[in-house]
């Protein structure tokens, strides 16, 4: 690994209140480690959510959450890890331009019958193997038997049976007779819950049913004119605020691979779905985390897009961090899906300039291999995640210098604040944002998000304002590496995805540890805007996946592929074999 250390700018670290650790001062003999905050569920749970009726109560209980969560931290930061307050929450581009050379190895070639790719089901129908209406009939019944599963392993919320027989038949017809609309013809593609489906409108995982009358989300309505098969909804954690995958509203599915643990959120139906094989690629959002959390949990592949690259427009989040986004089964997987569904869209204004992808532009960019690419490792960020994590990725590095990639040590000093500034910005646009329901319906929340509805309700609009000055900051420190280097490289999680027991999944539960081991690293993506992606690197002793994240320059998600598409083909990146299997391809 190259030995030049490049640092971004930012002043000296104001310590505040650590999540874990209280600091002595001077005389105030050595530090006390104090024990992690335990993990609520249950009544448990419910009595602290009652006992913050009380004003002072209230406060106590959000000043201990803050302090779990590193927010006073990162308050304290210093004028210089600061920007201006921002006026637009467009992404900051390092580079107008951004050439590579390329060793033209082709896409990853993938053989394999679980969890299968866009590419294995078009090759099997147009060899006449399979036909579109067996997929979808085969995905609809296995979606049945997920569901019956005890704990359930059902990713679906809602399956649209006719339509999807419908379209399947319809993308038959054209496949057989050449007129094939995209590579994604005839494809399942299963839709977060977060996205409007005509008929059904965006239940967004919450009690209350969604509006009947809305039609699809641009997203959903360019993968039905590309020819994929929108199979329905998929299930997603409480208005997204959780990342564990945990959501008393909902029967959720447990963690493909071992349902002792948690599948990760708040896309975790999605990431389910094609884990379980039930589809090659599956939309998912992600405003701090909700993408590469899941899919890296579960052995798959992931990619938030830039800010701006994908429409929202019938987007049931909104706010200024979330994004639309594929976990697919495949970099290849990806690639099609941003190929469709990415472009302007007069009812996104967040989208003006974007041009989307000429078809077939980012298959080549997979193809280029790493040979002279410039990789800045965040050291600091690998060092703050679990053992068996800093091994996996150590070895996918490895690989990649020994390909022609060139390691370069970076480092970027507020980037352990990112989850705090992330759990004010997404945290207060939430709360805001459930304003009426929260003063109508606030019983029907469950008891986790009341909790944090009551710990939001402690902060004011300063500390928003504060966030976005910190996030400012971040955005020009990111941009300025990004100039020196082609893309960073760190982990996507602390480590695998947590147990969960039968008790914690059907009543609910508060973790902070869990939370800031999940979003740890996933924050710096969301609040700079910047395409960031997750491979599936390696397992952990008791075989549950890991993942390694790559984040680039703005509208450069062409690099973030190029290197998933590298760590697949060398086989360093792998999707495990699940406990349950759809098979789609018989």
């Amino acid at each position: 690994m190259q030995d030049a250390t490049r640092t971004a700018r930012g002043g000296k670290r104001a310590d505040g209140a650590l999540p874990l650790t209280a600091t002595a001062g001077p005389g105030d003999g050595p530090a006390m480690k104090l024990p992690p905050p335990p993990r609520l569920s249950g009544r448990t749970l419910r009595t602290i959510v009652r006992a913050t009726d009380s004003g002072a109560l209230r406060k106590l209980v959000g000043r201990l959450v803050q302090d779990d969560l590193g927010i006073p931290a990162a308050l304290g930061l210093p004028a210089s890890a600061r920007g201006p307050l921002p006026l637009h929450c467009r992404p900051m581009q390092a580079r107008a331009m951004h050439p590579r050379a390329s060793a033209e190895l082709g896409v990853p070639q993938v053989e394999r019958r679980h969890a299968p790719t866009a590419a294995t089901l078009r090759a099997a129908y147009e060899a006449g193997d399979l036909t579109p209406l067996d997929a979808a009939s085969r995905a609809i019944a296995a979606s049945h038997r997920f569901a019956a599963e005890s704990p359930t392993m059902g990713p679906m919320l809602y399956v649209d049976e006719d339509r999807a027989l419908h379209d399947a038949e319809a993308a038959g017809r054209r496949i057989r007779e050449g007129r094939a609309r995209s590579r994604l013809e005839g494809v399942i593609v299963p839709v977060k819950e977060e996205v409007d489906l005509e008929g059904q409108g965006a239940r967004l995982g919450m009690r209350d049913a969604g509006a009947t009358d809305t039609k699809d989300a641009t997203v959903v309505a360019r993968l039905r004119a590309a020819g994929a098969i929108v199979l329905g909804h998929t299930v997603m954690t409480e208005y997204g605020m959780s990342p564990l995958g945990v959501n008393v509203q909902r029967a959720m599915p447990r963690n493909a691979i071992d349902a002792g643990h948690v599948a990760g959120g708040s896309s975790t139906g999605s990431a389910v779905a094609v884990a379980l094989g039930l589809a090659p690629v599956a939309l998912g959002s992600d405003g701090g985390g909700s993408i590469r959390i899941p899919a890296s949990w579960n052995g798959l592949f992931g990619i938030k897009p830039t800010f701006g690259r994908v429409s929202r427009f019938g987007d049931g989040f909104g706010g200024t961090v979330a994004h639309v986004g594929p976990i697919g089964a495949s970099t290849r997987d990806l690639a099609l899906f941003l190929e469709v569904v990415s472009g302007e869209d007069p009812g996104d204004v967040l989208t003006t300039g974007n041009p989307g992808f000429v078809p077939g532009w980012l298959d080549g960019a997979i193809g280029r291999g790493v040979k002279g690419l410039k990789i800045g490792v965040l050291e600091e960020e690998i060092a703050a995640a679990g053992t068996p994590m800093q091994r996996a990725i150590e070895t996918a590095l490895r690989t990649l210098e020994q390909d022609g990639a060139e390691l370069v040590r970076v480092s970027l000093s507020h980037a352990r604040h990112a989850p705090a500034i992330g759990y004010l910005t997404i945290g207060l646009e939430a709360y805001a944002a459930l304003s009426e329901l929260r003063e109508q319906r606030f019983d029907s929340l469950g008891a986790d998000v009341q909790l944090l509805c009551r710990v939001m309700s402690t902060m004011g609009s300063s500390d928003y304002l504060e966030a976005q000055c910190l996030r400012a900051g971040l955005r020009r420190d990111v941009a300025a590496l990004l100039r020196e280097v082609d893309v960073l490289a760190m982990p996507t999680t602390v480590g695998p995805a947590p147990a969960i027991a039968h008790a914690e999944m059907r009543d609910g539960m508060s973790d902070t540890v869990a939370l800031a081991g999940a979003c740890r690293f996933a924050f710096l993506g969301n609040l700079t805007g910047l395409p960031a992606g997750t491979a599936p690197i390696g397992r952990d002793a008791r075989g549950m996946p890991m993942g390694l994240q790559l984040l680039a320059d703005a509208w450069d998600e062409a690099t973030v592929l190029q290197v998933l598409g590298h760590l697949e083909r060398r086989g360093v990146a792998e999707v495990p074999r699940p406990r349950l299997d759809a098979a789609l391809l018989g």
